[in-house]
């Protein structure tokens, strides 16, 4: 039987708010359970532009909850989402990973071998990021061309600590070429929400934003007039809290305790 909610939406992250790496991340799989007896529509958003979102009910399976990839979004799928519509006839220059590039490919875009030939620029995770990477992508950047970014996670949440991430690389391109991104495409932009909206079809008012971030997930929230709700599983300490330019409606240990909330 479906438990009554004052909310008609509820959008999820998913690293280090459900799992760390592969392992399920302590007191999620009570908040899941909650979450899947509650009567109102649910996205699961993460900000990994390396992941499409099949693998995410890949990811979730073994645990025992099933995932529909069509409520699933990532950084990637937005960003193959708004390119494919805006600059659909450009070539874009990426930096990043393999599988972003097959997600961008199956999207239908056209991606630049040379930096001379980019048409729109791209940055994101990129695990043999080097300085002739960064080379390239200095050349790429001129003249002005359209620079996106996909995420502004500095740091990514693995099972043994942290690594660089998107925002890392992005600073660096972002340094060499004398100019910030045009935009970002995941979270907490603008374009993030309205992908995250038009999948869930709820008022934002009616919508609660649950993650560890409070610069992706509770900005996210904030700027589309959502209620939000930061876990203490991630990046994010209580300490943190403090002088946080951006505030959360809720604080949670976990997501085990997303029922008093819900």
């Amino acid at each position: 039987m479906r438990s009554m909610t004052d909310y008609e939406g509820v959008i999820l992250d998913v690293d280090g708010t459900i799992v760390r790496g592969s392992e399920l991340i302590p007191g999620a799989d009570d908040g899941l359970r909650t979450l899947q007896t509650v009567d109102c529509s649910k996205l699961l958003f993460s900000n990994n532009p390396t992941r499409g979102s099949v693998h995410y009910r890949e990811k979730l399976e073994p645990h025992g909850f099933e995932v529909d990839p069509t409520s699933v979004l990532t950084s990637a799928t937005v960003t193959a989402e708004y390119l494919s519509r805006t600059h659909s006839d450009e070539s874009v220059y990426l930096v990043g990973g393999d599988r972003l590039a097959s997600i961008l490919t199956d999207a239908g875009l056209d991606l630049a071998a040379e930096p001379g030939d980019a048409e729109v620029v791209l940055g994101s995770f990129d695990d043999e990021f080097s300085y002739g990477t960064l080379w390239e992508a200095l050349q790429a950047l001129e003249g002005n061309v359209p620079f996106y970014g996909t995420d502004p996670d500095t740091t990514i949440p693995v099972g043994d600590g942290t690594i660089p991430g998107s925002g890392a690389i992005l600073a660096a391109m972002e340094a060499v070429a004398g100019r910030d991104v045009d935009a970002i495409l995941g979270k907490p932009s603008k374009i993030a929400a309205d992908a995250a909206k038009k999948r869930l079809e709820a008022a934002p008012s009616d919508t609660l934003v649950v993650g560890d971030r409070l610069d992706t997930d509770v900005a996210l929230g904030n700027r589309a007039g959502m209620t939000t709700a930061v876990v203490l599983t991630g990046v994010t300490d209580r300490s943190d809290l403090d002088d946080a330019a951006v505030e959360p409606d809720h604080v949670l240990e976990s997501l085990g305790d997303l029922e008093s909330i819900l």
